[in-house]
């Protein structure tokens, strides 16, 4: 990868170095919420909006997660083989234009719109797609031509009041991995993001009984090419290899996206011991997520922890600790909150819930950062937590950690110079393609912190009145590189 490029730019020059004991150097946390599309659950709100307000609504979110001091947006772009961006692929999404097949108009890109957006406040951008779902039961329109159901129907099957692209049949994973990989070849995304959709959670007839997936001619197919496997390790197989292709590559195009898989909280009834779930998703989605963890198929992994601290068969902490106990690879474990729970009246969650998960994580060996599902609580404040979290948890910025796996090797200081409030950046020695964001520092009760995330640019100047309009002393200031895999250049002072 690219260590042994940056290998040999480890000397530093120009500036003044700031010593370790004198910078208070940036947090290290992952801060995210996703942005669901799905039924317009997050944005847009309504399908019948104008390019302007589709645009306003994202700006908003995006404002908010600023303000929260987030790093990271994980925005859904395929939620049902279905595009929220420019696609040669897949149709135009309904959920955008009210249409599927129908582009915006006045045409934009969606997906380009919110990278620039989002990295213009300093927040990455994870691109969200659901792998199999082929239509949700909430689209009311009809399917687009180029839509998969109608070009290789084969490929879909009927399950339930959805359409499913059948994860065994060779049409059906080869499309999911050509829209993962056009994506990440032509976007500038800082992750791409798969959610717990694997094979379907069962579906039940009128009696109670479990509903077969229809996968028996895939399943005869794979069996008259010679085989063997039984049909439940066929299933599990079929995706532990789409999951591992799109690792593999995703790598070869461009390592420094983080690929990222949040699956069902539980990995199976009884792991960790007493713990209890009503869906077994090893036997019933075919989806061993723990195999995954355990080879290192992804950067990150989000198991979907939505349940209170105190409620015992199903114990955020306890399953947290379960979680971090199973990283063998030193992944990055990022667990998921059910943070829209706020917005309900009517339940048992304490106020203080998603604080004290927090916490938790923090308090976690192995576990650096959380996801809030879904920014939709976080921008409305949802019983004062964002004010609460703006205030305390997240009232210092933080960047996400670094991926050692990816790259170690810090990137050379900047070079800065200054002219009264006239902050000039140019990066240092060594490969400036590279680097993806400017962290200014600046002093606060005495120490220089981090003041601002900037995305990174060849030739780089800031006003610095801005920042001391905001309370910061901007006597002395500092700047730092980081690179596309997280890893932090000394800091160059002025």
């Amino acid at each position: 990868m690219f260590a042994s490029i940056l290998a040999v730019h480890l000397v530093i020059a120009g500036p003044t170095m700031e010593t370790p004991q004198s910078v208070q150097r940036i947090q290290r946390e992952f801060r995210a919420a996703w942005i669901a599309t799905v039924d317009n659950i997050d944005w847009p709100t309504r399908r019948d909006l104008t390019v302007a307000s589709q645009k306003a609504e994202l700006l908003a979110l995006l404002d908010s997660a600023q303000k929260l001091k987030l790093n990271a947006v994980i925005l859904q772009v395929r939620p049902s083989c279905d595009a929220l961006y420019d696609s040669k692929l897949e149709p135009w999404s309904e959920y955008l234009t009210g249409a599927q097949g129908e582009a915006p108009e006045p045409f934009y890109d969606p997906l380009e719109f919110a990278i620039k957006e989002a990295h213009a406040r300093g927040i990455e951008l994870h691109a969200w797609f659901n792998p199999y779902r082929a239509k949700h039961p909430a689209q009311e329109g009809p399917l687009a031509k180029n839509h998969i159901a109608n070009t290789h129907p084969d490929a879909v099957a009927t399950y339930g009041t959805y359409l499913w692209l059948d994860p065994g049949h060779p049409a059906a994973a080869q499309r999911s991995l050509d829209v993962f990989l056009d994506v990440v070849r032509r976007y500038d995304l800082d992750g791409i993001h798969i959610d717990d959709y694997f094979y379907p959670y069962p579906v039940r007839d009128a009696s109670g009984r479990e509903v077969p997936f229809p996968d028996d001619k895939s399943y005869a197919k794979y069996r008259s090419g010679g085989g063997e496997m039984g049909r439940d390790d066929w299933r599990r197989w079929s995706v532990d290899t789409f999951i591992q292709k799109v690792f593999v590559e995703k790598n070869k195009l461009k390592p420094w996206v983080k690929f990222g898989i949040s699956p069902f909280g539980i990995y199976r009834p009884g792991r960790p011991q007493g713990i209890q779930a009503g869906i077994d998703q090893y036997a019933q989605l075919y989806a061993d997520c723990l195999k995954w963890y355990r080879e290192g198929w992804c950067d990150y992994l989000t198991p979907q922890l939505y349940w209170p601290i105190e409620q015992a068969p199903q114990s955020y902490t306890k399953l947290l600790a379960w979680w971090s106990e199973q990283n063998v690879k030193n992944i990055h474990l990022w667990p998921g909150n059910f943070t829209s729970r706020l917005l309900e009246s009517n339940n048992n969650w304490k106020d203080d819930e998603i604080e004290r998960q927090i916490r938790a994580t923090r308090g976690q060996k192995g576990a650096t950062g959380n996801v809030h599902f879904s920014m939709k609580a976080l921008s409305r404040n949802a019983r004062g937590l964002a004010d609460r979290l703006a205030k305390g948890l997240y009232s210092e910025l933080a960047l996400p950690p670094a991926s050692p796996w990816i790259d170690q090797v810090p990137p050379a200081a900047p070079n800065v110079t200054r002219q009264g409030n006239a902050l000039k950046v140019r990066p240092g020695s060594g490969r400036s393609e590279d680097l993806k964001w400017w962290v200014l520092y600046a002093r606060k009760a005495g120490v220089l912190q981090a003041a601002k995330v900037i995305p990174f640019s060849e030739s780089a100047e800031f006003d610095l009145r801005a920042l001391a309009s905001a309370g910061w002393d901007i006597g002395a200031v500092a700047v730092s590189a980081v690179d596309r895999a997280g890893n932090e250049s000394p800091v160059a002072r002025s």
